[in-house]
């Protein structure tokens, strides 16, 4: 195989963590990404690694599934999870990023790297030049490049909707109403990151019947709506009874209302969008409502009578394919070697899951380039169970999957009457032991800490 340099279709966090895991081993890369010439329905940028919906990688605390995959991911240097971390603002135990920040320094890195060539222009198939590619254009992968794999594959396109929240100006909310404090089970004594909306019975009864009656965004003719359960829209979780909302991201357990000592009957939290704190996301509010109405009924949450929306919520659809029918267990398509596929696309669901499985698909490439064979890692750890997941799944209907510990194959002689979370404690210790000695076996392949990690250079907002 040539190996002379590898195609990498895709800047998102998939393609940039492949680019940048094979640039830092010595393989020339060329990235394409076709923003901002060619936009999307939900990008507003063409920088690299955008995020579109949440800007929460979700819980960095062990044991806990997200936790452990962030951990594996340290544990192979990968540099997306760096420069979250460079651009991280406070969110209790979860790593939740300032936008522009992270997208920035994740560019610096790429322009930072000589063996990475970043060509803005879309792409509508692999190019034939025989050379190793890799695709991880996202759920939102272009037209034409989406027609292709179906042709090519002969097979029908999966798809799910999915709905992003609202952000607000932080001086718009009433602080008169609204507090800062986390959830215990968070670490609220670890300072508070959160910014609560508390609800009464009476309020959360009229917020409910209007966000049930508020009118939606009509699918077109053609399309169906089929949510991805794990990021349902805030109506849709409502609709399946009137305290739904209160007992998912409303829920008020562990908060406590300064004012009253009491706690709330139901809270809407809001998190920081940005480092310097001048704007805040709706947890949990993705949604599908039009603009007037989420001005009428968001404005009903105790605090935010008069918010000004930075950003509105809406909805787009997210491709992805049936990737336990084409690919092999390292992301290659069987029928297309050269060509693998990494990120939302493959079938996982989650930012740091992308990181994840672009990571993966750049070193399985690595190893063809130095002509040996690389393992998957380990079902036991976090990143085999996700591969696992998105190139062996016996689902009927494969539908996409965040890390969870239901991917897990289960512990060996585990005593019955061990508490859950010593179970979990007991998943992660055996995944981290496991992946450790997985990154011995092949160090001389994948080259983990070949490059230290640098500092960015955040790049000016004029810059893209």
């Amino acid at each position: 195989m040539n190996t002379a340099y590898v195609h990498v279709i895709g800047a998102g966090l998939a393609g940039s963590e492949a680019a940048l895991v094979l640039a830092r081993r010595g393989v020339p890369v060329r990235l394409y990404e076709m923003r901002p010439d060619v936009m999307t329905p939900a990008h507003r940028t063409g920088l690299p690694a955008e995020l579109v919906c949440s800007n929460s990688l979700k819980s960095c605390e062990l044991p806990g599934a997200h936790g452990l995959l962030k951990r594996e991911l340290e544990l192979l240097d990968s540099p997306l999870l760096a420069a979250a971390r460079a651009a991280a603002v406070p969110a209790g135990t979860a790593l939740a990023v300032d936008r522009e920040l992270f997208s920035r320094a994740v560019l610096d890195r790429i322009m930072g790297e000589p063996d990475i060539t970043l060509l803005r222009q879309e792409i509508m198939r692999p190019p034939d030049d025989g050379h190793p590619c890799i695709i991880a254009t996202g759920p939102l992968t272009s037209d034409g490049l989406a027609q292709w794999l179906s042709s090519a594959f002969s097979l029908e396109r999966l798809f799910f909707y999915d709905a992003i929240a609202p952000i607000v100006a932080a001086d718009s909310i009433d602080r008169s109403l609204a507090f800062f404090g986390s959830r215990w089970e968070d670490g609220a004594e670890k300072g508070g990151d959160y910014l609560n909306c508390p609800f009464t019975q009476e309020e959360y009864r009229d917020f409910v019947a209007a966000l049930c009656s508020a009118e939606k965004t009509p699918a077109r003719e053609f399309e169906s709506m089929r949510f991805f359960e794990a990021c349902l829209p805030v109506e849709e979780i409502a609709r399946r009874g009137d305290m739904a909302l209160a007992f998912g991201p409303l829920r008020p357990v562990g908060i406590i209302d300064p004012k009253t000592g009491k706690r709330p009957f139901a809270v809407c939290q809001l998190r920081r969008e940005n480092t310097a704190g001048g704007s805040f996301n709706l947890v949990g509010f993705q949604t599908r409502l039009t603009i007037p109405e989420q001005k009428r009924v968001f404005r009903m949450i105790p605090g935010l009578s008069n918010a000004e929306f930075l950003r509105y919520g809406s909805i787009h659809r997210n491709t992805y394919l049936d990737s336990p029918r084409l690919l092999d267990a390292r992301l290659s398509f069987a029928a297309m070697p050269r060509v693998r596929l990494a990120g939302q696309l493959c079938g996982n669901e989650g930012y740091t899951e992308s990181i994840a499985t672009g990571h993966l698909a750049a070193l399985f490439v690595l190893a063809e380039s130095h002509d040996a064979k690389l393992d998957a890692p380990p079902p036991e750890t976090a990143l085999g169970a996700l591969l696992n997941h998105v190139t062996h799944s016996r689902e009927e209907r494969f539908t996409p999957a965040n890390i969870n510990f239901g991917l897990f194959p289960p512990l060996a002689n585990a005593p019955r009457r061990r508490g859950k979370q010593d179970r979990q404690q007991a998943v992660c210790d055996r995944a981290l032991s496991a992946l450790s000695a997985w990154i011995a076996k092949n160090r001389a392949v994948i080259g983990v800490n070949d490059r230290p990690e640098a500092e960015p250079r955040i790049l000016n907002s004029g810059s893209a």
